[in-house]
């Protein structure tokens, strides 16, 4: 069996639990496994539950209240135990910073080897192997699982959403979990209201460099274009070490990896650190008055232009194609 472990917030579920369908049904059809999902959550989790259920056959649901909020210890004891429980030879996860942190503890769980934020799935003489970038995603290797069961975690953005359609049915499990499975105890939660899009989601993206000039040149280029295309925003290092705009927006090798089907940078001079956290978008599109920026090696199309100009401009054409 293949199992995924889908992530849902709210009782909406993740679009990268969609694309870890894809993953697990390319899977399927050359290993002839089925496939079976799992949802935890608290109560809010069940909707998240059924709406899974019209793309799977068997979807499993632990919930309780003491699983409101996402940790690393009882995600761990709950995802091994059904994967041990149900004979799971393959379980993947999304290699969000949730999923980074607790596929390699269900690994030792298991004794299984990782397959680790991976961008690519292969099966040739009944083996699994897999691609990943390294090296600031400058590398592409291969790693592969000489035994069953293995964890793999996935990268989002990398596989298409799962559109497929069944009339799959909703067991709700019980598992036990330890004081030491809730010793992490959330105190308070905080999100910022942006009514956009969430980072990870946007299959657009628009992210600022320190070329806006300051967080007013942010809210006046960034944030209207991003309305305008209904995209994520997103902000280079410099940006939020300059107290412009939040970490959870910081794209790059210390932020999130975004790989939307639409990137455009604006005023990004294209550091390779943050050139690892986007190049692997479809299209890049960035705008710098320096016609030496490093972005320019990257993007598909490139203006050398001063985005106080460039953006309103680009804001009139859209607004014209309305």
């Amino acid at each position: 069996m293949i199992l995924v472990v889908a992530e849902q917030q709210a009782g909406n579920l993740r679009k990268s639990s969609y694309e870890l369908l894809s993953a697990a049904q390319n899977l399927s059809q050359n290993l002839s496994l089925p496939v079976a999902a799992l949802v935890i959550g608290g109560a809010s989790s069940e909707q998240a539950a059924k709406t899974l259920s019209q793309h799977v056959v068997t979807v499993y649901h632990v919930t309780s209240t003491d699983l409101e909020n996402f940790r690393s210890d009882s995600h761990t004891s709950i995802v091994s135990q059904i994967a041990k429980d149900k004979g799971a030879s393959i379980i993947l996860l999304s290699a969000s910073r949730a999923g980074l942190a607790y596929a390699p503890r269900v690994a030792m769980r298991l004794d299984a080897p990782l397959l680790e934020d991976v961008t690519g799935l292969n099966v040739q003489d009944g083996k699994i192997s897999a691609t990943r970038l390294s090296y600031l995603s400058r590398v592409t290797e291969t790693v592969e699982a000489l035994s069953l069961p293995v964890v793999i975690s996935v990268k989002p953005n990398i596989f298409p959403v799962f559109e497929g359609q069944v009339a799959g049915t909703v067991e709700n499990v019980e598992v036990a979990l330890s004081n030491t499975d809730l010793r992490v105890k959330v105190g308070q939660k905080s999100s910022a209201a942006t009514g956009r899009v969430a980072l990870e989601e946007a299959s657009i993206v628009v992210t600022g460099g320190r070329g806006v000039g300051s967080a007013e040149g942010f809210a006046k280029l960034v944030e209207p274009l991003a309305d305008s295309l209904n995209a994520g925003v997103g902000a280079t290092r410099a940006v939020v070490d300059a107290g412009w705009r939040p970490y959870a927006e910081q794209v790059g090798q210390t932020g999130k990896s975004v790989a939307p089907n639409l990137y455009v940078a604006l005023a990004v001079s294209g550091a390779v650190q943050h050139l690892s956290g986007m190049n692997r978008s479809k299209h890049i599109v960035a705008i710098n008055k320096d016609a030496d920026a490093p972005i320019f090696k990257v993007c598909d199309y490139g203006i050398v232009g001063d985005v106080n100009e460039v953006v309103p401009a680009l804001r009139s054409a859209l607004a014209a194609l309305d």
